[in-house]
């Protein structure tokens, strides 16, 4: 995709999800400008009548907040003529996925709903896909002989599944066991099926980068040795470099040239969008098995749709889904595992906040000040609280800002070692080992506990540590950098992370070291665009997993918070979480269900 195009998109996406303080305010304007075009093309009124103007404001704000449609009414109907098709649907031809001329128009109804007809119509032909894999044939694997690979009855019944059907979508909490069933899987279908071609992919360049990760490890494994796998012949990339999605965002593989692959696997795929689901779905050749693995529990994707929680509800696919529920990751009793459950078994509850904020303390922890945690091997969970005072005075955040400022101290440490080595090559693993100890989460981006804000103070906390530390404009050793779009010439994708140090061969300059991806690149050849990254909004987190987590809500990120997002935010600690959050804000996470508005389900039970 060209950086020009490509750099519009991923920003895009950023801006309307991390950001939504700025766009609420813009989107009256562009919105009003949009709605207003739509009506002076296929209005034959000649006045424009507010009601309708408002209706249309209406739908397209929807698609704005993820939904694919909002619900139809007699009068809402009324009001779109003629702007929206009121065939009866279900008797086009649309089997090929090809509609008459005719009947296109800007809103589509259908199953009383009113939808943009380009997010009809992406529903409609994702459920012709599924419906299509759903009955896919495929060749069957005899997994008899393999039952001593697997223990778990549910890890058992994905590996069955995935031997008999051609669709299959595999979920799980965090430490379920997803990749590790995978590999066993894989390892299965690799050993029945010879010359199986394999390919793994992820919605975003750090997702692929951690399943690639995650997928090395279980390969490893002393009971899959005798299969002879070699962990090198997986390299996961992202769904668009898998489909090939070019300068006008058009995959080189779709329905009529399907992927060269046998197997696709697809991770993180609650990440997954309408439009790149209907891609993906489009391009899955003949004979060939599709499996995702996400956690629906986690938050949707950035744009229009939510296709893994829709799958999740479509009774006909049974038979497609096992659901992983035994944590491996996190023993019973475990903290942050109690706390993913409790947060679960608020959805379609309904309780007093107040009672809801008692039970928390009760069964979680207490609040009380954060304090140091000294990461030990094998720890014990450990969940912190702290409420922000509802008046944060620039003392506190100074205070506020030294605390979260601890977590990193084992870096600045590896760092000073670095520095003062005699040969500081030796020392880069320790860093980027001591990096990935800790990270700080928040909501937002703006604000005295916003991204940006805490990026300068956890900088401002290295030089006061290193106080002899050299700056040249952005650039310094130690500065984390994360990529925010995806260039293909460097090699780099939207979600990376670098770790800027001193150039190998220049004394004077900067190089940055890109861990996951083992690859080094000249400071001055990385965008400007390039976002420091001791802080990640909880969204740019998704993928990722760290031992110590600090997760920051103040008050600014209340109407942005969601049990998805607080439930995402948690799940990335392996070991420690500490919460700083607004009372009301943490509140409001824990009570607010995020629940996209779709008609997918309905189009593939009628597909």
């Amino acid at each position: 995709m060209d950086n020009s195009v490509e750099n519009l998109v991923d920003n895009s996406e950023d801006n309307r999800v991390e950001n939504k303080q700025d766009l609420e305010s813009q989107v009256p304007q562009w919105i009003e400008t949009w709605s207003k075009y739509i009506l002076a093309q296929y209005s034959t009124a000649s006045v424009l009548d507010e009601q309708t103007l408002e209706l249309v404001q209406e739908i397209l704000l929807a698609t704005t907040q993820g939904d694919s449609c909002i619900s139809a009414e007699a009068q809402n109907i009324a009001l779109l003529k003629p702007l929206i098709v009121t065939h009866d649907i279900e008797e086009l031809d649309i089997v090929e996925h090809s509609l008459a001329e005719t009947v296109v128009a800007p809103f589509v109804q259908q199953h009383g709903l009113i939808y943009l007809y380009r997010y009809w119509q992406l529903e409609r032909r994702l459920a012709i896909q599924v419906a299509r894999l759903k009955q896919q044939k495929i060749q069957h694997v005899d997994v008899v002989a393999f039952d001593q690979l697997l223990t778990d009855p549910h890890q058992k019944a994905a590996l069955t599944m995935v031997a008999g059907n051609a669709f299959n979508i595999i979920t799980g909490g965090p430490g379920t066991g997803k990749t590790y069933t995978l590999a066993r899987i894989i390892a299965v279908l690799q050993q029945t099926l010879p010359d199986i071609r394999i390919a793994m992919a992820a919605p975003t360049g750090k997702a692929a980068q951690r399943m690639g990760e995650a997928l090395q490890k279980s390969l490893s494994d002393p009971k899959l040795h005798s299969f002879g796998l070699n962990q090198h012949q997986f390299n996961p990339m992202t769904l668009h470099r898998l489909l090939g999605l070019g300068n006008q965002h058009i995959p080189r593989f779709n329905l009529r040239q399907p992927l060269p692959y046998d197997v696709i696997v697809v991770d993180e795929a609650s990440m997954l969008d309408l439009n790149l689901a209907t891609m993906l779905f489009e391009a899955i050749p003949e004979h060939c098995r599709l499996i995702l693995l996400g956690d629906a529990n986690q938050l949707a994707s950035v744009d229009v749709g939510s296709v893994l929680a829709d799958l999740q509800n479509v009774q006909s696919l049974q038979h497609n889904r096992v659901n992983l529920k035994t944590s491996q990751r996190f023993k019973d009793g475990a903290l942050i595992g109690k706390m993913a459950q409790f947060i679960q078994s608020q959805k379609n509850q309904s309780i007093d906040r107040a009672e809801l904020l008692a039970n928390f303390e009760q069964e979680i922890v207490e609040a009380s000040a954060l304090k140091p945690v000294e990461l030990k091997a094998n720890m014990q969970d450990v969940i912190q609280l702290e409420y922000l005072p509802e008046k944060i005075l620039p003392a506190d955040l100074i205070q506020y800002y030294q605390k979260l400022s601890l977590g990193f101290q084992a870096y600045f440490q590896s760092l000073n070692s670095y520095l003062m080595a005699e040969e500081p090559y030796h020392q880069i693993e320790a860093v980027t080992q001591a990096f990935d100890l800790y990270r700080i989460l928040t909501a937002v981006r703006h604000g005295a506990l916003g991204m940006n804000s805490l990026n300068h103070a956890m900088e401002k906390a290295l030089f006061e540590y290193l106080p002899t530390l050299a700056r040249y404009g952005d650039w310094y050793v130690g500065r984390p950098v994360m990529m925010s779009y995806n260039d293909y010439q460097l090699g780099l994708s939207n979600g990376d992370i670098g770790i800027c140090l001193k150039h190998r061969q220049h004394v004077d300059q900067f190089e940055v070291y890109f861990p996951s991806l083992d690859k080094w690149i000249a400071a001055t050849r990385l965008p400007k665009s390039m976002q420091t990254a001791f802080v990640l909004t909880i969204h740019k987190s998704q993928g990722s997993e760290f031992t110590h987590t600090a997760v920051v809500l103040d008050v600014a990120a209340t109407r942005l918070l969601s049990q998805e997002l607080i439930y995402t935010a948690i799940t990335r600690a392996k070991s420690v979480v500490s919460l700083l959050v607004d009372r009301q804000a943490f509140i409001h996470a824990l009570d607010t269900a995020t629940t996209r508005m779709s008609g997918l389900v309905s189009m593939i039970n009628t597909a």
